[in-house]
Order: C-alpha cells, then structure tokens, then sequence
C-alpha cells in the first residue's frame, strides 16, 4: 500500500470536510477549497480523521492514491494555518512596492514591472522582501514562481528575485579568479 496514502488525515477543531460522491469541500476559518475526487480513489471522514482507500492495485491507480491523499492534506492545511513563500529582491536600485493588488517592481529595465496578484493571495512587502500567503499550496508556489521569472537571480553578483531559502551559486569573472 502507498506509504503517503495509507496516512489518515487528523482534521483540526474549526474545519469542516464535506465528502461528496464527485468532490470533497474542506471549509476552515480562512476560507473554502473544493477537490474533485479522482475515478478509483475513495474518501471516508471518520469522526476527526479522513481516509484515503483504493479500488486496487493498479499502478495507476497506486499513483493517484498517494497524490489525493497529499491534495486533501494540503487542502486542510491551508483552510487552518495558510501556506506562504517569501522571496528576497538583490540589486542595486531593485525595488518593490505593493499598490493595491499589484506588486510594481523596479527590476533595471527601462519600464516599471507591474504584476496582478491573482484572487485568493496576498502579499506583504517589507523591504527588499516580498511574502506571499494564501490558502492553496498550488496556487502561492505558482505565484511565487512568477514572480521570480520576472529577473532570475544571476551567477556573478546574485542580482534578482531569489527564494529566501534558495543558495545561488556564484561564478568567477573573467580573470577566473575569486574576487
């Protein structure tokens, strides 16, 4: 059996799962997420805990318990406690401000970088840091990612949007040498 789907999922107090025969609706105090169950998968809430079961033992099938099992998590994760990512800006004269839903960024182009944060997320901007939070996991890494591709940090002096986690790896110059 899946090591990941086997897990029952323990639902907090203030959580709500509704298991319905085509979706499951996890409500929380932050919000509400909506999951269709996949074709072979059964999902049971017994009292606080949630369970994960297969039709068989088809490869297929193996594969997709594991991963509705992992969806359901998340979903309950983030309807109690939200997922977030932050992101660090480096460069000389990069910035970012925060205007209504839209994070305006000063990336050295010869244009200011204006990107619409989708429905659902939010960010906060302190600094040079940008702190992406929202309720579903997908959709902030997403977001996150975005962000980042528009200015890549780069190997020889690390300027660019960088995950706060994320070790860039420097390159010498020319000469070959470290400076």
């Amino acid at each position: 059996m899946s090591r990941v789907g086997k897990l029952p999922i323990i639902v907090p107090s203030g959580v709500t799962i509704t298991v319905d025969p085509d979706f499951v609706t996890v409500a929380g105090g932050k919000g509400t997420l909506k999951q269709f169950t996949m074709s072979g998968i059964g999902v049971e809430q017994k009292e606080n805990e949630v369970i994960v079961t297969r039709a068989n033992d088809e490869p297929k099938i193996r594969a997709k318990h594991g991963l509705m099992r992992a969806l359901l998590a998340n979903m309950v994760t983030g309807v109690s406690t939200g997922f977030s990512k932050k992101l660090e800006i480096n460069g000389v004269g990069y910035r970012v401000n925060l205007a209504g839903t839209d994070l305006k960024f000063n990336l050295g182009f010869s244009h200011d970088v204006v990107y619409h944060l989708p429905q659902g997320v939010a960010a906060t901007v302190e600094g040079t840091s940008i702190t992406i939070t929202g309720i579903d996991k997908q959709q902030v890494g997403q977001v996150a990612a975005e962000i980042r591709a528009l200015k890549k940090p780069e190997p020889y002096k690390g300027k660019g949007i960088k995950y706060a986690d994320e070790r860039i790896i420097r390159k010498s110059g020319k000469s070959g040498k470290d400076k």
